[in-house]
């Protein structure tokens, strides 16, 4: 599945990560001036239920429901 992912800064030096479909905006309640390109159409296997590079758990389920999938506060991602 093509995804465009974005990224934002958290506390403690660490990164959270949003993944929307290709080509559509970030919805509406997850719409943020933090989200940072990270990369636009990526092409991704979410049918494992765990997007590893960028700690997003059910990524399907998650796009199904809210139309996004995010990385879940405990496991946001040491930034380098």
């Amino acid at each position: 599945m093509k995804l465009d992912i974005y990224r934002r800064s958290e506390a403690e030096h660490k990164l959270s990560y949003l993944a929307v479909p290709s080509g559509q905006p970030i919805p509406q309640e997850a719409d943020n001036v933090d989200w940072h390109v990270e990369n636009m159409g990526a092409e991704l296997d979410v049918s494992n239920g765990h997007i590893d590079d960028y700690a997003i758990d059910d990524p399907m389920g998650q796009i199904r429901e809210k139309g996004y999938a995010i990385t879940s506060v405990t496991h946001q991602v040491p930034e380098h």
